[in-house]
């Protein structure tokens, strides 16, 4: 636990934070507009990039935004009222809460966008480097899941570049979270198996 907050205050901004970031928005999205049952549809990810294989790209591009939202709001409303230290909770708390939303059984999406949004509000020099990494390893490869990989594992050493260490630590939890939930991804990455971006379910 940070030395700058207490007990009570870190528990608080986790809770906050896991709230927030369990809403499944896209489930919620392609619910409203009939689109079916997310879960049910491609990976079965409730992740932007499975909203996209509705077909329906407004969906998907709500999806992104809101699911990078709810990490970069947690990281925002916890600055302002309780510290960088607890920004830095309640974002992982965000993070934590899309990946194992308890509202879905703990069976959620793999964080690709809250990580994006929360690295974002936590610095935006990181921020704006995952996602040119991200973007530039989706042009060329047309894969989301490795774009989601290599800009996670690199904005790790750009937080302690930076000289960050502390959000280094939190940002390197999260991307470890990201591989070991993409552990199906890496296996059909490895086998050239892996849908590419646009590709519907």
């Amino acid at each position: 636990m940070p030395s700058d907050l207490t007990f009570t205050a870190a528990l608080v901004w986790l809770v906050f934070g896991y709230l927030l970031g369990s809403i499944p928005f896209g489930l919620l999205i392609t619910r409203l507009l009939g689109l079916g049952d997310l879960r049910q549809i491609g990976s079965g990810n409730i992740g932007a990039t499975n909203v996209l294989r509705t077909g329906n790209k407004g969906a998907a591009l709500a999806t992104l935004l809101l699911d990078s939202g709810k990490g970069a709001i947690a990281v925002l409303i916890a600055r302002a009222l309780g510290g960088d230290s607890a920004a830095m909770l309640a974002g992982a708390a965000a993070f934590l809460g899309h990946c194992f939303p308890v509202w879905l059984g703990f069976q959620g999406g793999k964080g690709v966008a809250t990580f994006l949004g929360t690295l974002l509000a936590l610095d935006y020099r990181i921020g704006l480097a995952g996602c040119a990494i991200w973007l530039v390893t989706a042009l060329i490869t047309r894969i989301s899941s490795l774009s989601a990989l290599v800009a996670a594992v690199l904005a790790v050493p750009l937080a302690f570049v930076i000289g960050m260490p502390g959000l280094g630590w939190c940002v390197g939890f999260m991307a470890v979270l990201i591989l070991i939930r993409h552990r199906a991804n890496i296996q059909r990455l490895l086998a050239g198996t892996e849908p590419r971006i646009g590709r519907r379910g």
